[in-house]
């Protein structure tokens, strides 16, 4: 813990920065930040006030277009939000030297301002700020201007969030921070009004104040600055004390945060926390991890409350408007309790994320409705952001026009409905779509004071289920399939009509990272789905394809990866794609969730040489990003002297940290090669974990991922499924399956062909044990699978309801085989 520090005559304690305990109180002036949208990208507890404030707060209609009478630098920019500026008053510099050397020329600050393309209250202080030319001309009087696309450069973001948060104890985008022409922030916040209002200062009220501190205090809030940047630097880049953590942290830490969720479950609506809500996937990882272990311990009753907690949460955010009903796919967050009003906007990693958990769900329940929605989910995703090449898109707009030629937008205009649209486009079912999603001629966004305050969506409906519809179906004299099916047709015509509205902003970015976790569940989803019961019905937004239709996809998305943003000679990656890679570098989490993504394209069918590239990966990972000394891994490779800060990041919020998945990583590695590679993976794994044992013990709430990772790593030897027959063949499927058909996260599968040359090479370099399986077990007429555990394996098997029952057989002993 950082010892009490002292500027001047004033200090501040971050109660809500859990790496600090003090760090300057104030700056010499007033300076407030209006409370404004954030992500959960930092610990959940912080600020839900603030949340509140944001989801009651009028959500302004935004321009569709901006005039061309101006265009600045960002005009030959790729990023979609830079260009969404391209032709504003303010003199836009993007983020580098010419912009850092000019304001040292100038001697004026610099004002960054942070956000990305599909955020509404960026578009919002655009429209009221950077449209504007009186306030222009104070930018561009006063201060050298710069655009960021947090999600192009994540790493620049990371530093001045940071700093926001620490000072001021929440954040959000559009970021808005002041810098010295050294890049030392030296106040920040997020949205502000143009005007004073709320009894807070508006933007060109911080514009006047923060021209005069730098003309008149600059020492102080330069020397403030760079105290904090400091002090920043020390507290995240945290060594550890010891190589591994104490025995019985692991554990501990698991139950500590099941517990911690558990005591924040919404029992009512499902979730855990309150408004507004956030579907972080992370914290149902945790509980299903931790349902599992209560059940192997002997504690049924214990694990059916975590799972019931689960699966009625999953429910909720199904049912709600959240969710969307007529395309597929899930919204940001939702901005009231009970999961109906959202945030309109669509972000890719919560796709990935989601369907991940869906797929879960369903591997334990075996019902339906988690397999329907995960296919919902990936559909979505096939349909709408993929490009030709494979790569998937980022996200989309909140924001669209209500008709064509509008020259306002208006969140969630592509979503909503009227009662009289229903009824026009559906006739004769238009009554029992209503009554099945809520629809009143009065609108319906009513079932919570938070989820339309200033009436905004009036005589607009959010389609949301809030009866059960086997009986809506009762009631109406129909089979439930029946009922499904006119639904399923309802939606389809819905969804053609809303296919010619103006369609909200194609982020169409291909991030590496976000890729990763989208690959993951589209491999996943190839297996766990053959696990749907034979003539399993679909109704659209569901296609109901075959399930290895998604692993073609998966296989595809890495291929353009590998392709436009990976350097064979250098091995390393770039983080982002769009007409061209961009000029920033891979990022850990870039690495780390592609190798996860790498991972189970293998283990679910794919070719060893996606398991090759993920080892070639993680050794550049280590390579970049590793303190050897320290442990754990930063989120930069600290070759960019404009980023001030490398970052050891360990939240799991709305994306996992980079270290959490780096830690399963490993972990998984390590049940796949033998020897010193197998040791190195470990010694990695447990020096990283060892890095936040603090946060372990104090907020594991915070780490639900890297909770899980703990216990993964503690566990004395990882099951192995090794599978061995020729490659590919209905009878090699069948049997992948069937490894695949229950869920256990700390199960590894290894398949091998023993008749490819390739194949047996690579397991002879990397684990001879693999190899010598392959080779006394293999029969040209059929498959054969081995369970183990530390290459200590049962009598092989050679049918795919044998392996299914020796995986659910806990009480079977193991034989060396």
């Amino acid at each position: 813990m950082l010892k009490t520090l002292v500027l001047r005559s004033s200090s501040l304690s971050f109660s809500h920065f859990n790496h600090f305990s003090t760090l300057p109180r104030k700056f010499p002036f007033s300076f407030t930040h209006f409370p404004c949208p954030f992500s959960t990208v930092f610990p959940r507890p912080v600020n839900s006030c603030r949340c509140k404030v944001f989801a009651m707060a009028e959500r302004t209609s935004i321009s569709s277009s901006h005039s061309l009478k101006y265009t600045n630098r960002l005009a030959t920019e790729h990023s979609p939000y830079l260009l969404q500026h391209a032709h504003n008053p303010v003199d836009w510099y993007p983020w580098g030297e010419e912009a850092f050397a000019e304001a040292r020329k100038r001697d004026v600050p610099i004002f960054l301002s942070i956000g990305y393309s599909t955020c509404h209250w960026c578009h919002v202080m655009e429209v009221e700020s950077f449209e504007n030319e009186e306030v222009a001309k104070l930018l561009n009087d006063w201060f050298v201007s710069i655009k960021v696309d947090r999600e192009e450069r994540p790493d620049v973001d990371k530093v001045y969030m940071t700093y926001v948060q620490a000072l001021y104890g929440g954040g959000g985008w559009p970021l808005s921070v002041f810098l010295s022409p050294d890049l030392k922030p030296l106040m920040g916040g997020t949205y502000f009004p143009p005007e004073d209002k709320y009894g807070r200062p508006g933007f060109k009220t911080i514009l006047r104040k923060v021209k005069d501190a730098w003309d008149n205090k600059r020492d102080m809030i330069v020397k403030s600055g760079a105290f904090a940047i400091e002090q920043l630097s020390e507290a995240l880049s945290a060594s550890a004390g010891s190589n591994q953590l104490p025995d019985g942290l692991a554990q501990n830490a698991l139950r500590l945060c099941a517990e911690q969720l558990s005591n924040s479950y919404d029992s009512r609506f499902g979730g855990f926390g309150s408004a507004p809500k956030f579907p972080r996937p992370v914290e149902i990882q945790l509980m299903l991890y931790q349902s599992k272990k209560l059940e192997e311990s002997g504690k049924p009753g214990e694990a059916k409350e975590s799972l019931k907690m689960v699966f009625f949460s999953l429910q909720c955010m199904a049912r709600g408007g959240m969710h969307d009903h007529v395309g597929g796919g899930f919204h940001r967050y939702s901005v009231d309790e009970c999961w109906h009003v959202p945030h309109f906007e669509k972000m890719l990693y919560d796709q990935g994320q989601l369907a991940n958990v869906y797929l879960d769900a369903f591997f334990i329940s075996r019902d339906i409705l988690y397999s329907f929605i995960s296919r919902d989910i990936l559909d979505y995703l096939r349909r709408d952001m993929i490009g030709s090449e494979g790569g998937i898109f980022s996200a989309e707009d909140a924001d669209s026009a209500e008709f064509e030629g509008a020259t306002r937008k208006k969140e969630g205009a592509f979503y909503i409905w009227t009662s009289k649209e229903i009824d026009d486009i559906l006739g004769e079912h238009a009554s029992l779509f209503k009554e099945h999603y809520y629809v009143k001629p009065s609108g319906n966004c009513d079932l919570s004071s938070m989820s339309d305050p200033h009436k905004e969506f009036k005589g607009k409906n959010v389609l949301i289920e809030r009866n059960d519809s086997s009986a809506l179906a009762s009631k109406l004299g129909m089979s439930i399939q029946e009922y499904l099916d006119i639904l399923g047709e309802c939606k389809k015509k819905l969804f053609d009509v809303r296919a010619k509205r103006p369609r909200p902003h194609l982020d169409d970015k291909v991030i590496v990272s976000w890729n990763g976790l989208a690959i993951s569940s589209f491999a996943k989803a190839s297996k766990i789905l053959k696990g749907e019961p034979q003539g399993t019905n679909f109704n659209f937004p569901v296609v109901g394809c075959d399930p290895k239709e998604y692993m073609e996809v998966a296989e595809k998305a890495a291929n353009f990866i590998r392709r436009h943003l990976y350097n064979e000679q250098t091995r390393r990656l770039q983080h982002s794609f769009r007409n061209g890679p961009s000029n920033a570098p891979g990022f850990l989490d870039d690495y780390a969730f592609l190798i996860s993504g790498l991972l189970d394209l293998y283990e679910f069918g794919g070719s060893t040489d996606w398991l090759v590239w993920a080892t070639e990966l993680q050794d550049m990972q280590d390579e970049l990003f590793l303190d050897r000394e320290g442990g754990a891994y930063f989120n930069t490779p600290g070759e960019d002297p404009s980023v001030l800060l490398r970052v050891k990041e360990d939240h799991d919020g709305a994306e996992p940290s980079g270290n959490s998945v780096s830690a399963i990583n490993l972990v998984r590695l390590v049940s796949m090669v033998s020897g010193s590679k197998s040791d190195h993976y470990r010694q990695n794994g447990e020096h990283l974990l060892a890095v936040f044992e603090s946060r372990l013990k104090e907020m594991a709430m915070a780490v639900p991922l890297m909770c899980c990772a703990a216990d993964m790593l503690s566990i004395p030897s990882r099951k192995q499924v090794v599978l061995v027959g020729h490659k590919p063949s209905e009878e090699f499927e069948n049997m992948l399956a069937a490894a695949h058909a229950s869920y256990d996260p700390n199960k590894t599968v290894i398949h091998i062909d023993p008749t490819n040359t390739a194949e047996m090479e690579f397991w002879e370099t990397n684990n001879n044990k693999v190899a010598l399986m392959a080779r006394n077990n293999f029969a040209a007429d059929k498959v054969v699978a081995l369970v183990c555990q530390s290459f200590s394996c049962r009598p092989p098997v050679s049918s795919p309801e044998s392996l299914q029952h020796m995986l659910s057989n806990k009480s079977a002993s193991s034989s060396v085989v």
